[in-house]
């Protein structure tokens, strides 16, 4: 029995050995030696010599002189990677594409990025509309609902407007018996509809945020209402978020169609011509781009971060300004 005893546990302290330290071991130097830079994280460093992220995870840029990351369902937030799992049925991801669409689409002219401007026309579109908002707000409740819980202003918001109107809370507490007292966002639609005139007259301060810009809001209801409305295709990975919601890379057909916009941008910040600087940017795209394997499957792919530094690097910033 000893016997049995004695050679279990030395198959257990040797388990241990080889699994809990020489195999660590043995990864920790291979890793460390061959595969350093991604072993530590695959971080870019900037030219300070301080990491300004990683070639893994993207990041969000939102100035018109840098080139911007896919949409995110996680807020670019490694920590919580995830997808959004919405339906195509539910109106919420409609919503979502909707909204990075009315920012930045144009109409079609045969040049790509150079048609005039939707945005303009949704807000006079908005402004033609008596009872845009109490529809808004009656028809898409849950984006009503994501608006007030964006922000504790708005939620406080709602929570004073509850107090003047006690016939919005007593109604839902009768159509929800068992839910306690509601929650700001229950009452969405009801504050919305409540104060519809004064939204419309003042939605374009209504936050500060372009997701929540009139074209945004409102670009698919006026989309429905004008179903032959000519608007050019822009690339797929501008509207629709990848599976981990931290994709760093983009489509070089989706920088192509930010190009002129970035472009544009930059002439101006450094007062040159803008024709030359988009010839440069040109250059800067190519000299990065890479498709998976070596180019034998995929398109071809930009990572926007070493991108964006290389932009900084060539027009003098010190790194990415990306909020």
């Amino acid at each position: 029995m000893f016997a049995h005893l004695r050679a279990n546990l030395w198959l257990l302290i040797l388990s241990l050995l080889i699994c809990c330290v020489l195999y660590p071991l043995v990864l920790l130097g291979i890793g460390q030696s061959i595969f350093h830079n991604q072993a530590e994280g695959s971080l870019i460093i900037g030219p300070d010599g301080k990491p300004v992220g990683s070639r893994l995870i993207a990041q969000p840029f939102s100035k018109d002189e840098y080139f911007q990351p896919r949409p995110s369902a996680a807020s670019y937030k490694a920590d919580a990677s995830a997808a959004s799992n919405w339906a195509g049925s539910n109106y919420l991801l409609r919503d979502r594409v909707a909204r990075q669409l009315g920012t930045f689409i144009r109409y079609r002219d045969g040049r790509p990025g150079q048609g005039k401007p939707v945005g303009p026309d949704v807000e006079a579109w908005f402004k033609s509309k008596k009872d845009i908002v109490k529809q808004w707000a009656t028809d898409h409740t849950a984006v009503a609902q994501a608006w007030v819980n964006a922000d504790d202003k708005h939620k406080e918001a709602v929570k004073k407007w509850a107090e003047k109107h006690g016939d919005a809370v007593a109604a839902w507490k009768k159509s929800n018996p068992d839910g306690g007292e509601p929650n700001p966002a229950d009452l969405a639609k009801d504050y919305f509809v409540s104060n519809a005139e004064a939204f419309q007259q003042a939605w374009p301060k209504l936050i500060d945020d372009a997701s929540w810009s009139v074209p945004a809001v409102f670009f698919d209801l006026w989309l429905q209402e004008h179903p032959r409305a000519e608007l050019e295709e822009v690339p797929a990975d501008m509207v629709m978020a990848s599976g981990s919601g931290l994709d760093p890379h983009i489509t070089l057909k989706n920088a192509y169609y930010q190009l002129d916009r970035v472009a544009k941008a930059w002439a101006e910040k450094t007062k040159s011509d803008q024709a030359k600087v988009r010839l440069e940017i040109d250059r800067i795209l190519q000299e990065k781009s890479e498709a998976p394997l070596g180019g034998l499957v995929g398109v071809e792919l930009v990572n926007v971060l070493e991108v964006n530094l290389a932009l900084d690097a060539r027009y003098g910033s010190s790194r990415p300004a990306n909020k």
